[in-house]
């Protein structure tokens, strides 16, 4: 059966759906924005994926635009049960749909058994074998940390739904704290900051766009700004602002902090022996996060520990969710109990 399917190491986020094959060395096969396009009345997946996010603020009564997983979890079952099955069987699994890819599934450390339960049976309904894995357990094995010593290695993911910060040891985590909070509460950061301040209104995706091009999370010696629409409160017509560099460190300011917070608490749950090792090898930045300049330069100063942006850093919980396809024996008792 080897022979005809195909193992798929699948990092399932809040913001976007990655899938690595072990086969090719774990090269990322597919990467598709976490949204879908549904038909209200049908209650139908018509659109998932970057087609579905070009509808985003766009799209017709008829037609609902959503994130079918929030914070990290499943919010939307059958569309993300749907969602998977897409990908498994008309897109992966090759001419034989009858034989089941052996999957491997991320999920964020520390959430329910009913929300890690919700991911396998999505992934069975949608045909796979599944196993699931803690994200920070596959983004270090994403990024060749040594989890399998008993060194010390600490990793955060900042994700787009949640931060996670974990001390790995013998492949498990020895010390772990997640919050629902990341990529997406910077940029609603943004959004409440701009209304606040202009009274403007603007979109989530236009809020994204301006922590790409000019965000930051600490001060920079090169200012940017950059022009947007939005809608005014009063006259709700549109109206224009500029806004700088300085302006979004400062929207941002307050979630960068919940988020540092969760790294310090996982290094204070952390044994003495496991922080010398930390402070020795430093803490790799994984995620969408890890993009945001300055970064690893707030996190050196808040945390007194080096920090440093992976090669890698948006696909690496895939790629090691392909690696640890090969390894199920090995992480066995460390993997999420289901």
């Amino acid at each position: 059966m080897a022979l005809f399917s195909r193992d798929l190491g699948v990092d399932l986020g809040t913001m976007f759906i990655r899938v690595a094959e072990p086969a090719r060395g774990g090269r990322i096969l597919l990467e598709e924005p976490t949204v879908a396009a549904i038909v209200v009345e049908e209650n139908k997946l018509v659109e998932w994926g970057k087609a579905a996010q070009d509808m985003y603020g766009r799209a017709p009564e008829s037609l609902e635009v959503i994130r079918p997983l929030r914070n990290g979890v499943i919010a939307e079952f059958e569309v993300t049960a749907r969602m998977l099955e897409w990908i498994f069987k008309k897109r992966l699994a090759g001419p034989l749909p009858f034989f089941h890819p052996q999957v491997m599934i991320t999920v964020p450390h520390g959430v329910t058994s009913v929300e890690r339960r919700a991911v396998q049976e999505a992934g069975l309904q949608a045909g796979g074998d599944v196993a699931l894995i803690w994200q920070p357990q596959a983004a270090a094995l994403g990024v060749d940390l040594p989890i399998g010593t008993p060194t010390g290695n600490m990793l955060l993911c900042l994700g787009g739904g949640a931060t996670q910060a974990a001390v790995l040891a013998m492949y498990g985590i020895v010390a772990g704290e997640t919050i629902r909070m990341g990529g997406i509460q910077l940029d609603e950061s943004i959004v409440a900051y701009v209304r606040k301040k202009y009274g403007i209104i603007i979109g989530q995706m236009t809020a994204e766009q301006v922590k790409i091009k000019i965000g930051a999370a600490v001060i920079q010696d090169e200012e940017q700004s950059m022009e947007i629409q939005g809608q005014d409160q009063v006259t709700g017509l549109p109206r224009p602002v500029t806004l700088t560099t300085g302006e979004v460190v400062e929207a941002m300011e307050e979630t960068l902090k919940a988020m540092v917070e969760t790294a310090r608490r996982a290094l204070e749950k952390t044994p003495p022996e496991l922080v010398s090792d930390i402070i020795d090898r430093g803490v790799a930045l994984t995620g969408g996060g890890a993009l945001l300049r300055g970064i690893d330069k707030l996190m050196t100063k808040e945390l007194g520990v080096p920090a440093y942006v992976v090669d890698n850093p948006t696909t690496c919980v895939a790629e090691g969710a392909a690696r640890a396809v090969k390894m199920r024996e090995q992480l066995r008792r460390n993997l999420p109990p289901t």
